[in-house]
C-alpha cells in the first residue's frame, strides 16, 4: 500500500469514528425536545461529507503529543455541529438557494424553511452547549482556551463575518472583485473554523501559543487552497460526484478565484497555498498527516 493509499483508508476509518461520535451526541438530546427539531438537526448533521474539521482537531492533538485522544470529543463534535449549522444557513433561499447538499436535498427542502433556521441555529446552539458544560466540569485552561478559540471561529470576525462579506460581494456582484477581498472573505468565512479545529486540538494537547500559531497558519494556507479548489469544481466539477449544483456561483453572480483569474490562474493559486500550508506541515513536526492532507485537498474531485 502506497502513502495515498495509506492516508485514504485513514482518512476513512477516521470519518466512520466521527459519525459514531456524533450519534452519541445527538442520542444525548433528552426527550422533552421537540422530536421536529431533534430530527431536523440530525438529518443534516448525519448526512456525510469529509469530516474534514473534527479530523483535524483530533490529528492536531495527536500531533502535539496528546495521549487520550477522548479528551478532545466534545470539542470535535462541536465544531461538526458548527460547520453543518452554516451549510443549512448557506443554503437557505435568502443565501445561496440550494436544493442539494451531500447528494440530498436541503434542510428547507425536507423540513421547510422556518425548521431549517431552527436547525441551524439548535445545532450551533447545541455545540456551544456541550463546549460550556465540559468547560464547566474540568476547569483545566487548556478546554477553555479549547472552546473560545472555536467560538470565535464561528463569529462575527470569523464564518459569519466572512459570509456577511459574501453576501455584500454578491450584491456589489463582480465590479468590486478583487484578490485582497477574496482572500480577505475566505480566511473568515472558510479559513477561520479550520484555524478553530487545529488551534483547538493544539490547545488541548497543551501546546503554548507560539506552536498553536504555526498551526493557525498551517489552516489560513490549507484554508485558502481548499476554497479555490471550490470555486474551480464549481465550473468543471461533476454534480453526482460532488453532491450538489454546479454553477451556481455564477448564477449568484458571486465573485471568485475563477471569475477574477479565470481557471489557469485559479489553478496557480490552489498549488501556490497549498505549498505554503506543506512548509508550514514540515516545521511542525510528527505531522506527515497535514502534509499529505494538503496536496490531497488540491488535488480532490468532491
Amino acid at each position: 500500500m502506497n502513502t495515498n493509499e495509506y492516508y485514504i483508508n485513514y482518512l476513512t476509518e477516521q470519518s466512520v469514528g466521527v459519525e459514531a461520535m456524533l450519534k452519541r451526541r445527538m442520542s444525548e438530546i433528552t426527550s422533552d425536545v421537540p422530536p421536529q427539531i431533534a430530527e431536523a438537526m440530525e438529518y443534516s448533521l448525519m448526512a456525510g461529507g469529509k469530516r474534514l474539521r473534527p479530523i483535524m482537531l483530533a490529528e492536531a492533538a495527536r500531533s502535539c503529543g496528546l495521549k487520550n485522544i477522548t479528551d478532545t470529543e466534545i470539542y470535535a463534535s462541536a465544531i461538526e455541529m458548527i460547520h453543518t449549522s452554516s451549510l443549512i444557513h448557506d443554503d437557505l433561499p435568502a443565501m445561496d438557494n440550494d436544493d442539494l447538499r451531500r447528494g440530498k436535498p436541503t434542510s428547507h427542502k425536507v423540513f421547510g424553511e422556518a425548521m431549517a433556521i431552527l436547525a441551524g441555529d439548535a445545532l450551533l446552539n447545541h455545540a456551544n452547549e456541550i463546549m460550556a458544560r465540559h468547560v464547566s466540569e474540568n476547569t483545566e485552561p487548556r478546554f477553555a482556551k479549547a472552546a473560545y478559540a472555536i467560538t470565535k471561529a464561528t463569529g462575527i470576525s470569523g464564518m459569519i463575518g466572512g459570509q456577511t462579506i459574501d453576501i455584500l460581494a454578491e450584491k456589489a456582484g463582480l465590479d468590486i472583485a478583487s484578490e485582497e477581498l477574496l482572500v480577505k472573505m475566505y480566511s473568515m468565512k472558510t479559513c477561520a473554523l479550520l484555524e478553530g479545529a487545529v488551534a483547538a486540538g493544539a490547545y488541548i494537547a497543551g501546546a503554548d501559543e507560539s506552536v498553536v500559531n504555526k498551526w493557525r497558519k498551517y489552516a489560513l494556507y490549507i484554508g485558502l487552497a481548499f476554497q479555490i479548489v471550490d470555486d474551480i469544481l464549481d465550473v468543471v466539477g461533476n454534480e453526482s460526484v460532488l453532491g450538489k449544483p454546479i454553477g451556481s456561483d455564477s448564477e449568484n453572480n458571486k465573485p471568485t478565484f475563477v471569475t477574477l483569474m479565470g481557471l489557469d490562474g485559479a489553478r496557480e493559486y490552489a498549488e501556490k497555498y497549498t505549498d505554503m500550508a506543506k512548509s508550514i506541515a514540515c516545521e511542525l513536526g510528527n505531522a506527515e498527516f497535514f502534509l499529505w492532507l494538503a496536496d490531497y485537498l488540491c488535488k480532490r474531485d468532491r
